[in-house]
């Protein structure tokens, strides 16, 4: 196992100071992946309106050392259609 910080740019900057024990680069990968979607699920407008985020795993904590992982992220919004309908589920 290894320690990896995860920090995120997103309108502000938190570094990560305690980092995660995780076991590879699979594992950073994935937990990368959750706090991406919490980041665009769970942080609110500002990223659909187009703010780019920014997520990075480092070996050492508040961004020093070696950046392990990269993610950039942006929604790019496009103006609704009125002929557009909501997707509806089927039963």
């Amino acid at each position: 196992m290894a320690r990896f910080y995860f920090h995120v740019a997103n309108g502000q900057t938190t570094l990560d100071e305690v980092g995660t024990d995780l076991a590879g680069l699979h594992a950073v990968r994935q937990e990368a992946l959750g706090i991406t979607r919490e980041l665009m699920f769970g942080g609110g407008a500002a990223f659909w309106a187009g703010q780019p985020c920014r997520l990075w795993v480092t070996d050492e904590p508040n961004a020093a050392g070696r950046i392990i992982l990269s993610l950039q992220l942006s929604a790019l919004p496009i103006a609704a259609r009125h002929d557009e309908q909501p997707h509806e589920q089927q039963s």
